[in-house]
Formats: structure tokens, C-alpha cells, sequence
């Protein structure tokens, strides 16, 4: 049996895209990338010819009815992709619109293929050759004559070895044409519009000979040219065998709270401190991050209310937290940019991970990310996060996360939108009222496969941070319904009873 025949897989240049098209373009293939106006067509050709084109493996990129090379390359200067020392050389730009007005596809076709076969490029790019479709030459053109054009382009190409890209404007509608059989591969450009937001999105349809990552991903234009966040980032590279140990345990921060929970929170595991405005959640995420600072441990914050340096005046630790900052122990991650998408959230605290070496994440708040997401994003929060926790604690980082919890006394409810199932762990925290005061009161309601303390303790949030009393809150029944009911000995408030398991 031959050995099997080996496809070298070219850089897009695009951050992200490699992934999602499953390792990158496969050399010599012919790629449709489809999709409606202003979706980034022309940026994403010209960002993978300038990540590829070389003096010794040049590249054309060849302009039909649009606009001119000259008015195309003075926007896509702006990026940072581009280089002005490839333009003639690695790079020429040729444009047809003479040969498209005056002789139609005929003529287009005939053009193409004499520069191809008079330079031999290994790249060939042709934008935007949907306009040809649309419009009729001097004897006018059928359907079946568009047809023949792509096919002999693309065996054209073909027999030449040159990775080309056809860009066009289609809609979903035109799906059964022609082109999409030729295509080996398919990349569609979107753009998702709900309310006042409108998100650009990413799909591979089709990758010849790869496995592609199926499904819609978010994509942004920034000053780098097209950026692209996979739903499914690629796993970290785990251990060859599970250790036979337990999970180490990592400290709140909260000693009181640590024996709560059974002796700390197992690394790798992401917890949910929920609450309502004031109960001392972000109080809690610091002190955590703090005693992971103080033992050498590395950590990052994101935040999405507010500024970093806003955020910094909000901590009740003051000149120590500022200098754990100031020494790069903890990293403030401001995520808030207009229409977040979970994907951009998760590439985001990934990138930050890896890059401060992280063993503590610390997300404030789930209830902020929320709204700072684009609106097409909220319908699928849960999925998204459940994804985004998965994603964070396999590559061995414990997580933080806290979530507004708007206080009802009718019913006892762990978290908005149902999302406590997706925590390992999960402390609550409550307001409750005790002869006309209000007070505190919180209680670690799981931590899986570990046993932990099902008391309700009591309080206090101080400059030092969050201090639980050691008794369990004893005098009162139905605390956490609204309708409590005093024991016999009212001055007992605390009590003494052994902490359960």
C-alpha cells in the first residue's frame, strides 16, 4: 500500500481561523469566501495573500467590477498586516474591468488565466467574481455560461498549483449554485444583527480532506484586520495519567469559610458566590486572589462594570491589593468592548492564563458579562458558560465567579437563569432580618465529591475583609423564606450545636 499523499496546510494569518478551519488552508485548494457587504470578504483575501506571498511563492490578487486596486489599497493600509515592501513583488494587483465590460466572462476567464500562466503564482485571489454573475456582457450570458466559468477557472488553477480564493456576495438562498460543488473549501462571512447590535460571525461549511470545527464563530475587525474566536478552543496538553491523589486545596482566603468547605476549594474547580448588591461577593474574589498572591500563586480578574482603575478604589484592601497589581501578582483583565461575545471573554482570560502562568481566575461578575454581551449572545448564556468554565478548569485553573442574586423571600433561589449547576462549588450569601437590623449570613450549599458544612453562619464584611463567625446561626427557622420563627430562648442568637457534614 502507497504511502498516503501529504496536503500542506498554510497560515490564514488570521488569529483563530487555523483552528477553526482545522490546522489552516490546504495548499493548492480552491476556497470560495462568501457572504454579504461589509462582512470583511476583502480583508480576509488580502490578510491570508500578505501572510503568505513571498518574492519566491508570489501571489495576484485580481479586482473585476469593484472597486480599483488603488481605492481598495489605500483602506487596506490601515492594517497592521499589510506590507508595503511585498506590493509588485510578491504581491501585484491586477484589475479587470475593462475585460469585464468589454468582453464579459469570456474575456475575464481568457485574462486570468494569461497572467497565470505568464508569472506562475502560487496564490491567486479574484474579487469580486459574483459581480460577473449579476450583469451580462455584450451578447449577454446564461446561467449555465456563469457555470462553465467557475469550472474552468478552478481546473485552470488547478492544473496551475495555486492556491486560490474566489470572494463573492451571496446569500443563503443561493446555496444549491454551482460554485459551492466546485469549492474545496467554503468559508461564509456573516453578520448577525439584533436590537441595536450587529456581530460578525464566522462559518466553515466545507474544508476538503480536514476536520473543521463546525458551527458559528465570532469574528471582530479590529486595527490588525480580521480576528476570529473559536467556539471550542483547542485543549490544553494534559498529563498522560490522572493522578490517584486528591486535588489540592486552595485557600479562600476565608479561614472560617475553607473549613466550610471541607478544607478549601479543590483546584481545577470553578465556584459561584452568589448574592445580592452589597454582600461582600467581590470582597471575597480579593481576599481568594490575595492569599493566592501571598503563596506565589499568579491570578487575573476580569471585570466588566468598571475600569481597572476604577475597580482598584472599589477594593477594600486598598495599598495591598493596588501592590499586587502594581507587581503583576494579580492582572486586572478589563473585558467591555461594544457586543462582547462569550468566545472573545474566553480568548481573552485563555491568552491571560498562559501568559501569567495563572492558577487563580476570578470573573466579577457573571451577572455583568451578561450584559455586556451582544444581544444575540443571552439566548444562549448557559451554553456559552458552561463552555467558558470547561475550557478554564482543565487547564488546572481554579475559578471565582460571582453573580447578582436579587433577594426573594418567597422562594429559595441559588442563582439567576438556573446557572448553579454549572459550578463545582457553590457559597451563598444572604441578607436577613433580625429584630428591625439587617445582617448577614452565608452557607456553602455544594462542593462536589467533597464533604462540606451545611451551616448557615453569620457575617461580617470589615476592612480586612470578609469575618464568619464560628457558630453556626442557630435561634432562628426559615431564615432564608421570609417568615422566621424565633427558638424559645431569644438571646441565643448563635448558638453552639456542632457544625454538620
Amino acid at each position: 500500500m502507497s504511502d498516503r499523499v501529504l496536503i500542506r496546510k498554510l497560515p490564514s494569518g488570521v488569529p483563530g481561523l487555523d483552528h477553526v478551519l482545522g490546522g489552516g488552508i490546504p495548499e493548492l485548494s480552491f476556497n470560495l469566501i462568501a457572504g454579504g457587504p461589509g462582512c470583511g470578504k476583502t480583508t480576509l483575501g488580502n490578510q491570508i495573500l500578505f501572510a503568505n506571498a513571498t518574492s519566491e511563492r508570489k501571489a495576484i490578487y485580481f479586482t473585476i467590477i469593484g472597486e480599483p486596486p488603488v481605492k481598495m489599497l489605500r483602506y487596506q493600509q490601515q492594517y497592521s498586516f499589510f506590507d508595503m515592501e511585498k506590493l509588485g513583488d510578491a504581491i501585484r494587483f491586477v484589475h479587470l474591468g475593462d475585460e469585464a465590460n468589454r468582453g464579459g466572462l469570456k474575456a475575464v476567464l481568457k485574462r486570468i488565466q494569461e497572467e497565470v500562466d505568464n508569472t506562475g503564482p502560487s496564490f491567486v485571489a479574484v474579487d469580486s467574481f459574483r459581480s460577473m454573475f449579476r450583469r451580462r456582457g455584450p451578447e449577454g450570458q446564461s446561467e449555465h455560461e456563469s457555470q462553465d466559468f467557475v469550472q474552468e477557472l478552478a481546473l485552470h488553477l488547478t492544473n496551475a498549483e495555486a492556491t486560490t480564493f474566489l470572494l463573492g456576495e451571496f446569500d443563503e438562498a443561493e446555496s444549491d449554485n454551482a460554485v459551492f460543488t466546485v469549492a474545496d473549501g467554503l468559508i461564509w462571512l456573516a453578520q448577525a444583527i439584533d436590537r441595536n447590535s450587529i456581530v460578525r460571525k464566522v462559518n466553515v461549511m466545507k474544508m476538503r480532506g480536514q476536520g473543521q470545527i463546525p458551527g458559528l464563530h465570532t469574528a471582530r475587525i479590529t486595527e490588525h484586520g480580521l480576528d476570529v474566536f473559536p467556539r471550542l478552543l483547542k485543549p490544553e496538553s494534559r498529563p498522560a495519567a490522572p493522578s490517584a491523589e486528591p486535588p489540592e486545596r486552595l485557600s479562600t482566603g476565608v479561614h472560617e469559610l475553607d473549613a466550610m468547605m471541607g478544607g478549601g476549594v479543590p483546584q481545577g474547580y470553578s465556584v459561584v458566590v452568589a448574592g445580592p448588591s452589597g454582600s461582600g461577593k467581590t470582597v471575597l474574589a480579593h481576599q481568594f486572589l490575595l492569599d493566592g498572591a501571598k503563596r506565589g500563586e499568579m491570578g487575573i480578574i476580569a471585570v466588566f462594570e468598571k475600569r481597572p482603575d476604577t475597580y482598584l478604589e472599589t477594593t477594600p484592601f486598598g495599598p495591598e491589593f493596588k501592590q499586587m497589581v502594581a507587581e503583576g501578582k494579580i492582572q486586572i483583565l478589563y473585558v467591555r468592548p461594544l457586543d462582547l461575545s462569550i468566545d472573545e471573554t474566553l480568548f481573552a482570560l485563555r491568552e491571560a492564563v498562559v501568559r501569567v502562568g495563572a492558577k487563580r481566575a476570578v470573573i466579577d461578575s457573571l451577572s455583568g458579562l451578561e450584559l455586556a454581551l451582544a444581544p444575540t449572545f443571552r439566548e444562549d448564556f448557559r451554553e456559552s458558560l458552561y463552555r467558558m468554565m470547561g475550557a478554564l478548569t482543565e487547564s488546572g485553573v481554579t475559578v471565582v465567579s460571582t453573580v447578582e442574586l436579587e433577594d426573594d423571600f418567597t422562594r429559595l433561589k441559588f442563582s439567576p437563569q438556573g446557572i448553579a449547576f454549572l459550578s463545582d462549588a457553590l457559597v451563598i450569601q444572604r441578607y436577613v432580618e433580625i429584630r428591625g437590623e439587617l445582617r448577614r449570613v452565608m452557607s456553602v450549599v455544594k462542593v462536589r465529591s467533597s464533604p462540606h458544612s451545611a451551616d448557615l453562619r453569620e457575617y461580617h464584611v470589615t476592612a480586612k475583609g470578609l469575618a464568619v463567625k464560628a457558630e453556626r446561626f442557630t435561634a432562628y427557622d426559615g431564615l432564608l423564606t421570609g417568615a422566621p420563627r424565633e427558638h424559645e430562648s431569644p438571646d441565643d442568637l448563635t448558638g453552639t450545636a456542632e457544625p454538620r457534614t
